[in-house]
């Protein structure tokens, strides 16, 4: 079936490519065009936030360098290791501030200095991110002394930035962990325009791209009454096939996708979610992506009529380039998978906002550098994006720590298998503790 889907995946493409100049094909690019660089906004660190109080036993530091606002805490029982966290997107607000990692408390306890950058931009800006933390990380060598160990950890945007980071400078760093992260790049912004694509698509209308101004007071409320009589939990046959591309798009079939799509019990990145952010994106394709109603590898001939029909939009090479994606004031460098360190990551199954297939890309990418020795990753049972408990971040964080300094690989998840994936107890051997979000969820064999 995987080769039949595989088959399909490059023929058409080839077709696509080879009917370029047809109405089937959308591209922004302009020959010989550049598009004009985007004003540089007036980014500023708000110095009011900087000062923050040392838990007992550690010493605080903060300031501004190099344009980005930093805090630093040291326990007065240093082990001699840094962590370094990036925070995840804070939109475009031009104030600058700096996000604390979530297991401070646990860190100092344990002994750990660590160090958070505002970044010298807000926006979709990875690139930035980790240019910062690196700088941050000499400024720490400068006033603190030079760490024995460095990780390098980040949620959501900063998982990003963390990907990125490593990458970048494969020799400033002894460990990664990766929380709720675009782990797929620039395959992030490709998703939210498949989604408009394939709503209206399925609709019946031939999709504009870039989107027109007027869609969300527009082509919204069409899109939306035309999927059932109540959206998202009341759905008709077309609003179903929409569930499904966009469950297939996100991760497969998979616990707590059903939840989190119905927005039961509270779900923030849910169905309805997913109609209100999708559109299209300068530098976001479609050209190799296969869309599907279920689950069966092998496409019907619906589904292969459904992609024969849907606009097929080549990336803009003027905002998409191999190095990765660049608009306005997003800067998202590609991540390519060729890892030098142990790298830990953890995904809740039911994030829509930065969906699970995010760790499928990332796990690809690392096999085809031989490098997935490397890597664990690890599915928790959440509906919600970066939702994870003190307990999973935590025992994450402390089995990182051991397979740096003894070698011991902790277990993780497979990602890649469906079938293993799509089992109703995924994701139980790692999901703890308690959260307010979960508390209608299927419980996990040992919770019966």
């Amino acid at each position: 079936m995987e080769k039949i889907r595989r088959l399909a995946r490059t023929a058409r493409c080839c077709l696509a490519l080879a009917i370029a100049a047809n109405i089937g094909f959308v591209s922004n690019a302009s020959a010989g065009h550049q598009p004009e660089p985007a004003p540089q906004p007036a980014w500023y660190v708000d110095e009011a936030a900087l000062p923050f109080t040392a838990l007992p036993n550690a010493t605080a530091y903060y300031g501004i360098h190099k344009g980005a606002g930093y805090h630093i805490e040291v326990p007065d029982n240093w082990n001699g290791e840094l962590v370094l966290w990036a925070h995840g997107y804070v939109g475009d607000a031009l104030a600058l501030t700096v996000g604390d990692p979530p297991i401070r408390e646990h860190l100092i306890a344990k002994g750990f200095a660590w160090a958070a950058s505002s970044f010298s931009a807000n926006g979709y800006n990875t690139d930035a991110g980790a240019e910062d933390t690196r700088a941050l990380a000499k400024l720490f060598e400068r006033k603190v002394g030079k760490p024995k160990r460095t990780y390098m950890t980040g949620g959501s945007m900063g998982g990003n930035v963390t990907a990125v980071a490593i990458e970048r400078w494969p020799r400033a760093f002894d460990g990664a962990l990766a929380m709720c992260g675009n782990m797929g790049d620039n395959e992030l912004f490709d998703y939210f325009q498949d989604a408009y694509l394939a709503g209206e698509t399925l609709i019946g209308h031939t999709a504009q791209v870039p989107r027109p101004a007027d869609w969300a007071t527009n082509g919204y409320p069409i899109l939306r009454t035309s999927l059932g009589p109540l959206f998202p939990t009341q759905l008709n046959s077309t609003g179903l096939k929409f569930k499904e591309v966009i469950k297939n798009l996100s991760g497969g079939e998979r616990p707590i996708f059903e939840q989190s799509w119905n927005g039961v019990p509270i779900s923030f990145t849910g169905g309805e979610f997913i109609l209100g952010f999708m559109g299209t994106v300068p530098g976001a394709g479609n050209l190799f992506t296969v869309y599907q109603f279920d689950q069966d590898p092998a496409l019907s001939q619906e589904e292969e009529a459904f992609n024969d029909t849907i606009v097929r939009v080549a990336p803009d090479p003027r905002y998409r380039t191999r190095y990765g994606l660049i608009q306005g004031t997003a800067n998202s460098p590609r991540i390519t998978g060729r890892i030098n360190i142990p790298v830990l990551s953890i995904h809740t199954l039911g994030d829509l906002f930065v969906p699970f297939s995010m760790e499928q890309v990332y796990a690809r990418r690392v096999a085809r550098h031989g490098k997935s020795k490397l890597l664990v990753q690890r599915a928790i049972r959440d509906m919600n994006h970066c939702v994870f408990t003190a307990e999973e971040s935590i025992r994450a964080f402390d089995d990182l720590v051991k397979w740096v300094r003894k070698g011991v690989k902790p277990a993780g998840d497979d990602v890649l298998d469906p079938a293993v994936v799509a089992d109703p107890n995924y994701g139980c051997k790692f999901t703890e503790g308690v959260s307010p979000f979960r508390a209608a969820l299927p419980p996990c064999p040992a919770q019966n």
